[in-house]
């Protein structure tokens, strides 16, 4: 008997659900893999957002399926992936419970299968719902204190498309251009699921009216360095580019630093799409030496991107206290080197994708007491409606900031100073 055409995105996605929770991958690495053998585009998508909404909702499809069964089931047994699955296409694509039987039961066998039937049918006759809000694992909730209850309801739904204009002055024509809403000069706002290519404007080619996709909580450490009227500014850590974008935009002269070649290319591309300038350099940022110093340096420093996981929510499952701290390490290294690379007068912006505290509160903190920097605060008007500096004069957004107009990452974000030499 044929397979039915549904179980092929169902066992795609129960691989990428099995190499996050068992290998510790990432959505992204776990894709390729476990898409090959499926062939349509839209086939591909469905599986991505099974394992997605899966990941995104996995304590409240747990304690679900917990409540159906008698014995409770091994965290990674394949029943029980096979069963978040089922939930996650019942209860967030919206797939009828028939149709879920159909396409989910056959990648099981013997008494699994049928303890996944009589567990799934009995949900259903029950009428289980999720809450308004994903719950997060308890050690998530454990690392984030009081926030995590204000960063979940940001979680509930994928993000939307925010793009970022080269000329902020143009904002209003490209929000009617491409039917979307703005959160401030230089952002445009879509719909989840706009087709990027398909949009007006994405052939670029025209450096004062390009746009490219950027988290609007992206946009703010470039955005925060200022107008570079021909200075030099060093984006380290680069690619794909949408903050040298930025800085090329607002007149700096940008060196653009990464050490991957496949994200370097990306970031070429951008450059070439966009027709902006920018000096891109392969190198390892903790060996490289620039030939002159900087008037301004942005490090997007290499985290742990928990701040992502609204889009990314493998992150809820995959970062522990070992990588936190791993990547502790390498931006303080990272904050050092750049720091010595600034001219007196020159300012560093340093930024994480990341909501926790390790890598950014605790490092502004370092910064101040072991670097010859000195604070230069944000201030609130520099920022989007609803957004205020910390009173240490740093930023904090999360997920859950912004959420009735679609919610942003979670970023942290301080601005530093070389004194100049007292005369």
């Amino acid at each position: 008997m044929a397979e039915p055409t549904g179980i092929y995105p169902r066992r795609a996605a129960l691989q990428m659900l099995d190499a996050v929770l068992r290998r510790g991958e990432t959505l992204d690495q776990a894709f390729p893999a476990a898409t090959r053998q499926v062939r349509k585009p839209a086939d591909k998508a469905l599986a991505r957002a099974l394992a997605t909404e899966a990941l995104r909702w996995l304590t409240d499809l747990d304690g679900a399926i917990d409540s159906a069964t008698k014995q409770v089931l091994p965290s990674d047994a394949k029943v029980r992936n096979v069963l978040r699955l089922m939930l996650a296409g019942w209860l967030r694509l919206d797939t009828p419970p028939h149709a879920v039987i159909a396409t989910g039961l056959p990648l099981l066998s013997g008494g699994p299968r049928r303890l996944a039937h009589g567990v799934f049918s009995t949900l259903d006759k029950q009428g289980v719902t999720l809450p308004s809000a994903p719950t997060l694992p308890d050690t998530v909730q454990a690392r984030w204190g009081e926030l995590a209850a204000r960063i979940a309801p940001g979680l509930a739904e994928p993000p939307p498309l925010d793009l970022t204009l080269a000329d902020p002055a143009r904002t209003a024509h490209w929000t009617n251009q491409l039917s979307g809403d703005s959160l401030m000069p230089g952002h445009v706002r879509l719909p989840r699921g706009s087709a990027v290519e398909t949009l007006a404007g994405f052939a670029g080619g025209d450096e004062t009216d390009s746009w490219w996709v950027q988290d609007i909580a992206a946009q703010l450490p470039a955005q925060l360095c200022g107008a570079g009227e021909g200075r030099h500014a060093l984006d380290l850590c680069a690619a794909p580019g949408g903050k040298t974008l930025q800085l090329s935009a607002q007149g700096w002269q940008v060196t653009a630093l990464d050490l991957s070649k496949r994200r370097l290319d990306l970031l070429k591309d951008n450059l070439k799409r966009t027709g902006l300038k920018a000096s891109p350099v392969r190198a390892d940022a903790l060996k490289w030496e620039p030939k002159h110093h900087y008037d301004a340096i942005l490090l997007d420093a290499p985290c742990t991107a928990t701040g992502t996981c609204r889009r990314h929510p493998d992150v809820l499952h995959r970062i522990g206290p070992r990588q936190i701290a791993e990547m502790a390490e390498l931006q303080r290294s990272l904050i050092e080197r750049a720091a010595d690379w600034l001219k007196p007068g020159g300012m560093l912006v340093y930024a994480v994708c990341s909501l926790e505290r390790e890598e950014g509160e605790d490092q502004a903190e370092w910064i101040a007491q072991n670097l010859d920097l000195e604070c230069l605060p944000i201030a609130a008007g520099s920022l989007p409606e609803e957004l205020e500096p910390t009173p240490q004069g740093w930023l904090r957004t999360h997920p859950g900031m912004l959420v009735e107009h679609g919610g942003m990452d979670g970023f942290f974000i301080s601005r530093w100073t070389k004194p100049r030499a007292k005369s």
